[in-house]
């Protein structure tokens, strides 16, 4: 198994590691009570350039240390630096951890960390009342306000009156607490959001170590950036045990989850090592050509340091030349992965039509964002389905998968990599932005319990014909140089069995039928779907990917309530599993959550004549379970 340093694992630090607060601050920590929750939900935001983003990492990975279970919500725009103080310039990031089983990153934060006003401006409407907000005051300025379209200062007028408002100086307490600190003002105030990370453990009752591990690792050439960033922190802590105004902490006591080895994974990480596993259950070595792509990139980056593994990586010059390079990869009896998002998919069409028709095993990964075009580069979407299932030229199936949590991407890897080998076709895993940069804790599998995935190149000359077929209608692999199976293939059709070019009407007809009859055989060879709840009743939700955590927590929020709600959960998108039309035929009603305009609903209105309802979200965000449970309860 894959194992990098600094992967966050759930062993609890002995306490005589901790990070020791002041004396004074010892022996006031009695003082300020423990008040216990279930679950929280915290939220930071800032410019892009406030380290929101490392902030809200770290207080996941101490989190999933203490055995939290949890989910995140990194949420930042798409410009690389907008400018400073600008409402588009908002960088967020949201966690969702509890002592219970936790879903979804949360609907609400029950507390909000905001680094100027135009983070609070963008986030004021989804505050709830009552949620607690540590605002750094030093950023109210004239300036910043009139940026962020307040026409007065909320920390200091009523406007916030039914919030529990903390105004706490961080960018002055940081500065202070450097004084010492030879370094100059503006990497000072870079180490604000390590103050009010400091402030954050304390307020939680989180000892900072794991942070303090992170940055040894990260800055042990730069000594002076690691003192800095680590008295920052001490000072958040300290002022949150002395201010005054701070009267209580937060306990939310670890889950009760399966036993085992955990660690805090994102979706984007769970693929790549999910690849890096399924090329060795299946002894064949991974090759990976692709083109840098928001938010798929980090698959890639992730690969490349795979190479003790076998793994193989090519940032080619363009999409096209990325696939193309996997599908020479597949024909050399290597492993093709092309990685990308919905705006490479469509540059990779025809060459996708070329793995069909050449009948390769080859694996392609659309982490999906909002589109179209260019579209929303940082934020999620599911609107890929169709071009997924019909965007090339041609009858040109080929199988869909998608993974429903994070961590699933290490398992929908493995499924996709058995599938294309074993019926020899391409495979499109349908990751999307919300999975590929959300967190989870995730209990490591051990390997004796991945499934096998044989795979047989033929070395037998004797009766060879390139497109003979198994039970599986699939084609022999073989790998160019075996001797007496030379052959050749190409985008051509060809004549059955023989693999020569041919033109002929009725048998490109049968041709046709053949490959679309393979991929409907994978039905035969996947999992019957688990209905969530009772077999029949009033509503059946269907989702599939990262809707999974959404529509699952809605419906036992319904089903508790004594609604006849049941659910489930499509991983394979095609062919379907076979057990769908028969589960569909026992509910008075069917609602399909999307994260787009009605795509799957689609599907299964043609598929299975059935008048599938769609509940819709097009704002490149996750759903809520609210929003889920509103959907439901209004065809209900």
């Amino acid at each position: 198994m894959v194992n990098r340093p600094g992967s966050p694992r759930w062993e609890l630090p002995e306490p005589k590691e901790h990070l020791a607060l002041s004396p004074q601050t010892e022996a006031a920590s009695a003082a300020k009570p423990l008040e216990e929750h279930s679950h929280l939900v915290v939220r930071f935001a800032g410019d892009s350039g406030d380290g929101m983003q490392i902030t809200g990492s770290q207080f996941t990975a101490t989190n999933a240390v203490y055995g939290n279970d949890l989910a995140t919500l990194p949420d930042f725009p798409a410009e690389i630096r907008a400018p400073a103080g600008t409402l588009a310039g908002v960088s967020g990031f949201q966690l969702n951890f509890g002592s219970q089983k936790i879903y979804t990153a949360g609907d609400q934060p029950d507390v909000f960390v905001t680094m100027n006003p135009a983070a609070l401006k963008v986030n004021l409407p989804e505050l709830p009342n009552g949620c607690v907000i540590i605002a750094n005051e030093d950023a109210f300025t004239d300036r910043n306000l009139k940026m962020a379209g307040f026409a007065s200062n909320p920390l200091a007028d009523d406007s916030l009156s039914k919030f529990r408002v903390y105004p706490v100086k961080i960018s002055t307490l940081t500065n202070n607490a450097l004084a010492d600190v030879e370094m100059s003002a503006k990497d000072k105030a870079r180490c604000k959001n390590f103050f009010a990370l400091g402030l954050i453990y304390w307020m939680f009752n989180r000892s900072p170590e794991q942070t303090m591990r992170f940055l040894k690792d990260k800055f042990s050439k730069k000594p002076v950036i690691l003192e800095a960033n680590e008295k920052a922190m001490r000072a958040g802590m300290n002022y949150g045990e002395t201010a005054e105004a701070f009267t209580t902490r937060y306990e939310v006591k670890e889950a009760q989850l399966t036993p085992g080895k955990y660690r805090n994974i994102t979706g984007n990480s769970a693929m790549a090592i999910g690849l890096v596993a399924a090329s060795k259950l299946s002894g064949v070595p991974l090759f990976l050509g692709s083109y840098p792509i928001t938010p798929a990139s980090d698959i890639l980056h992730e690969l490349s340091r795979y190479k003790n593994f076998g793994i193989m990586t090519f940032q080619a010059e363009d999409e096209i030349a990325a696939v193309c390079s996997a599908i020479g990869a597949a024909f050399a009896g290597y492993l093709g992965l092309t990685t990308t998002s919905g705006p490479g998919i469509a540059l990779k069409a025809e060459a996708i039509g070329l793995a069909v028709m050449t009948e390769l095993p080859l694996l392609i990964v659309n982490v999906q964002r909002g589109g179209p075009s260019t579209g929303l580069p940082t934020k999620t979407e599911q609107a890929d389905l169709l071009q997924a299932m019909y965007g090339r030229n041609g009858e040109c199936p080929v199988a869909i998968v998608a993974p429903s949590t994070p961590g699933d991407c290490f398992h929908i890897a493995i499924e996709a990599t058995r599938i294309a080998t074993k019926y020899m076709t391409p495979v499109m895993i349908l990751s999307d932005g919300y999975l590929a940069n959300g967190a989870e804790a995730w209990r490591l599998p051990r390997i004796s319990d991945l499934p096998r995935i044989d795979v047989k190149f033929r070395t037998d000359p004797s009766g060879y014909k390139p497109y003979l077929r198994d039970e599986n209608l699939a084609r022999p692999w073989v790998r160019p140089g075996t001797p007496g199976l030379e052959h050749r293939i190409g985008g051509i059709e060809k004549q059955d069995i023989t693999g020569n070019v041919n033109y002929e009407a009725r048998n490109h007809e049968h041709m046709v039928k053949l490959r679309a009859q393979k991929i409907a055989n994978i039905a035969k060879d996947i999992p019957a779907l688990k209905v969530l709840g009772d077999p029949e009743g009033d509503v059946l939700v269907v989702g599939w990917g990262s809707t999974y955590g959404s529509i699952t927590a809605a419906v036992e929020e319904l089903r508790a309530q004594g609604k006849r709600v049941s659910g489930v959960h499509l991983r394979h998108l095609n062919p379907f599993p076979p057990n769908l039309g028969e589960i569909l035929g026992k509910f008075r009603k069917v609602i399909v959550p999307e994260m787009n305009a009605g795509q799957l609903v689609k599907i299964i209105r043609a598929t299975f004549n059935v008048p599938a309802i769609g509940v819709n979200k097009i704002q490149g965000q996750p759903f809520r379970k609210r929003e889920v449970v509103d959907g439901i309860l209004t065809h209900l």
